[in-house]
């Protein structure tokens, strides 16, 4: 019981710390900000929560269904689309760009 507990827990976490650092004034994750990249909406504007959450759940059907959002299938990889976009992008109407 514990054990389901503490992973319930930790995706919670996780899940809320994706979503809240997105749409947070940052609009990136410790790692994108490290990286100098920040999460926008298809007009370069922040994303709420909700978006946020959006690209969440895009990316976690990304990673379940044999990671296509991640290796992308000749001929549709993320440097050939017209915005760099992984599914997950695609699905929340998202961009991850340079700060």
């Amino acid at each position: 019981m514990f054990d389901i507990l503490t992973g319930l827990g930790g995706s919670i976490g996780g899940a809320a710390y994706f979503v809240f650092m997105h749409s947070s004034s940052k609009q990136a994750t410790l790692g994108k900000m490290a990286m100098g990249l920040k999460v926008t909406d298809l007009d370069g504007e922040r994303i709420g929560v909700g978006k946020s959450f959006l690209r969440l759940i895009g990316t976690v059907v990304s990673a379940v269904v044999l990671m296509p959002g991640y290796l992308m299938w000749p001929g549709n990889q993320v440097a050939f689309t017209e915005r760099k976009q992984f599914y997950h992008d695609k699905i929340a109407g998202t961009l991850v760009v340079r700060d």
